[in-house]
């Protein structure tokens, strides 16, 4: 059974606020919607509230982690240098650290570190005196891509405070690839 509709709404409410938010699709008089096609729209939303659940999730941790960012606190990444975590090192220097993300986004997902945090918790909080460390860890960004075979595109991202998700206080790259990027990214 098909039906000519000339417009509908759809109503998606974002986790992300608490305001509901109304989307007006609009169909040309000539598309018909059939009754399959309705069928697909509850998983489609629940799909959308479970991928708004999940942002919610690492905006959470973000606001969490970034309430004791300044703490000068050991992160996870300290425990990880210190070789008290284990981690899948992909690279390593005298300054550098760089391993498989636990919870990777992409095929290649490896985060990159410097060994001293020098009052590097995020890139916000760079000064002059950081430019060496910045300049290595985009090089060992580089180095990565080449020993995983992604020298022909990979992203680097770089979350700086609580509303870009940054969720560890130490300042860290991600080195992404293995699969065509999307853009814009975010």
């Amino acid at each position: 059974m098909a039906a000519s509709i000339p417009h509908f709404s759809l109503l998606r409410n974002y986790a992300a606020t608490t305001a509901r938010a109304f989307v007006t699709v609009k169909v040309k008089p000539s598309y018909t919607i059939s009754s399959t096609t309705l069928l697909h729209l509850p998983s489609r939303s629940r799909r959308l509230q479970f991928y708004a659940s999940a942002s919610n999730n690492e905006e959470a941790a973000a606001r969490a982690a970034a309430a004791n960012a300044d703490s000068g606190a050991p992160t996870i990444f300290d425990k990880i240098i210190a070789k008290e975590i284990p981690s899948s090192i992909v690279y390593e220097d005298e300054k550098v650290l760089a391993f498989r993300d636990i919870d990777p986004q992409a095929p290649v997902h490896v985060l990159v570190i410097p060994k001293f945090r020098d009052g590097l918790t995020q890139l916000g909080k760079a000064e002059a005196r950081h430019g060496e460390i910045l300049g290595q860890l985009l090089y060992a960004a580089k180095i990565v891509a080449e020993k995983e075979g992604i020298l022909d595109g990979f992203r680097v991202v770089i979350n700086n405070g609580s509303d870009a998700c940054q969720s560890v206080y130490h300042l860290h790259l991600h080195v992404l690839g293995g699969r065509q990027m999307k853009w814009p990214p975010g």
